[in-house]
């Protein structure tokens, strides 16, 4: 597949103390929604900025289909932002909001008309050309946001943290329709969030960024799946942390003695640290015979549980005081287990990874 972003080497200091993003390599695909996840103030908005020619790279290079643009000014590029403030002209209605570019640049009143009646449908705001921002819900302008970039036909469209102002249900259904969008216009979307659903949800592969730094980039799938280190599973959802060491096996030697065994690249004797996913891991009865004997299997007690509707959360202790959470599904043919109950903790060998401490 084409790179529609090639990233080099790029590196971006801002005096001589802070170094926002450090030596990054990145190579984003024609077409695809990647999203570049990090905590605040990890270097993933200052990338995106780079990208769009707000700010120029200290060292390396960027490329934007093949050609060299790290220097060139933020008008020059084939590329437009949307941004988490939508900007929107209060006194416009939409569609002079979403044309307002056009008219700038003296773009022929039959092309304006005819692309920006192409935006608006693509963005599903179809009917509602005459209505004032005031008029509009927060997804609303969001989208009026959005057709006002993707008017100017951009090659790439860099996307920075636009559905933070909305609330949870909303956001969530923006999701949806952004994907759809991106779909259907079928351009590179370059998108920038902290929000780890957000990534999941949205992106054929996800770029996961701390202090700078680059950690990982995979499907949502693999960033999930198979963390590179503690950070990034730490970072994307819910996880265990569970230390021991490697055998000459290949197994891993719990504090508490117990022996397992997951996936790990860990050589013989080294600290490592297991990851384990709540939703992973299933509750049994001391006495119970529907064990698989292929699974890993710790004897534990039961220290709290919390009720959430759609799962019920148990926060679990195995033998040395490790505390583990588990998710399970709140279906009625699954037991419910009280404070203090003994109970044996299994899980799959491919359910967990060992990562080097």
């Amino acid at each position: 597949m084409a790179a529609a972003v090639s990233i080099r080497g790029v590196t971006k200091r801002f005096g001589t103390d802070v170094t926002a993003v450090s030596n990054v390599t990145l190579d984003i695909v024609d077409g695809e929604f990647f999203s570049l996840l990090g905590p605040s103030g990890c270097g993933k908005t200052t990338m995106l900025r780079m990208i769009a020619g707000l700010e120029f790279p200290t060292e390396g290079s960027i490329q934007i289909f093949g050609e060299e643009l790290a220097l060139r000014p933020p008008n020059k590029r084939p590329v437009n932002t949307v941004f988490q403030s939508y900007a929107l002209f209060p006194h416009m209605n939409v569609e002079k909001n979403v044309s307002f570019g056009l008219e700038m640049r003296k773009v022929d009143k039959a092309e304006i008309g005819e692309r920006v009646a192409e935006a608006i449908e693509a963005v599903h705001l179809k009917g509602m050309e005459k209505r004032k921002p005031s008029q509009l819900s927060g997804g609303q302008q969001q989208r009026v946001a959005l057709a006002r970039a993707l008017v100017n036909r951009p090659k790439v469209l860099l996307l920075d943290e636009p559905l933070g102002a909305l609330d949870l249900k909303l956001r969530q259904a923006m999701q949806m329709e952004l994907k759809d969008i991106q779909s259907e216009v079928g351009i590179t979307f370059i998108y920038v969030t902290h929000d780890q659903e957000e990534a999941l949800t949205m992106s054929n592969r996800i770029g996961v960024m701390n202090f700078g730094n680059l950690l990982q980039v995979g499907t949502p799938e693999e960033i999930y799946e198979r963390p590179v280190n503690r950070f990034v599973a730490d970072f994307i959802g819910e996880t265990n942390f569970i230390k021991g060491t490697v055998t000459d096996d290949g197994a891993i030697r719990l504090t508490n003695g117990s022996v397992v065994h997951v996936r790990t690249d860990a050589p013989s004797g080294a600290d490592v640290t297991i990851t384990l996913r709540p939703e992973k891991l299933r509750i049994h009865a001391l006495d119970a015979d529907d064990i698989n004997p292929a699974r890993n299997q710790l004897p534990s007690t039961v220290t709290r549980r919390l009720y959430y509707g759609e799962s019920i959360y148990y926060e679990v202790a195995i033998s040395d005081g490790t505390l583990l959470d588990v998710r399970h599904e709140n279906i009625p043919s699954l037991r419910r287990w009280d404070v203090g109950d003994e109970v044996i903790i299994s899980f799959h060998r491919d359910a967990g990874e060992a990562l080097l401490s």
